[in-house]
């Protein structure tokens, strides 16, 4: 799957944001490494802490289907460029720091970055991986 094919599934699973306080959508597309593709979009709360991001929507269906390897994760939003939060960088980071960040601006705007390069010296506790 290319960057552009995904960042085009993340477009259209931001089509289905709850957010209603902000107006700020976003949509996340996550590639397996086995070539499965999982979105999420972010749904606000009342509660704001009670808010999730797209990113971690999109990988705890993933997760909560048995998989935990990703090739990388598309992120689009209604306002121009959406890099994930420092939460989410770092709900990324705990599945491999190899895994690809793809933004974008639009369709033909899309650049890639490593999870490490957005979250450089990521916190990780050894449990003999």
């Amino acid at each position: 799957m290319t960057d552009k094919e995904l960042y085009i599934k993340a477009l259209k699973a931001m089509e289905k944001a709850y957010a209603p306080y902000s107006g700020f959508c976003v949509g996340a597309a996550v590639l397996t490494k086995c070539g499965v593709v999982f979105t999420g979009c972010n749904i606000e709360n009342s509660a704001y802490g009670t808010t999730i991001c797209a990113e971690r929507v999109a990988m705890s269906k993933a997760i909560s289907e048995g998989y935990k390897h990703f090739d990388a994760i598309a992120v689009a939003s209604n306002n121009g460029y959406a890099y994930p939060c420092g939460t989410c960088r770092q709900f990324i980071f705990e599945f491999g720091d190899d895994i690809r960040v793809i933004v974008g601006n639009e369709e033909s705007i899309i650049h890639s970055y490593t999870i490490e390069e957005l979250l450089p010296f990521g916190f990780r506790l050894e449990n003999g991986k």
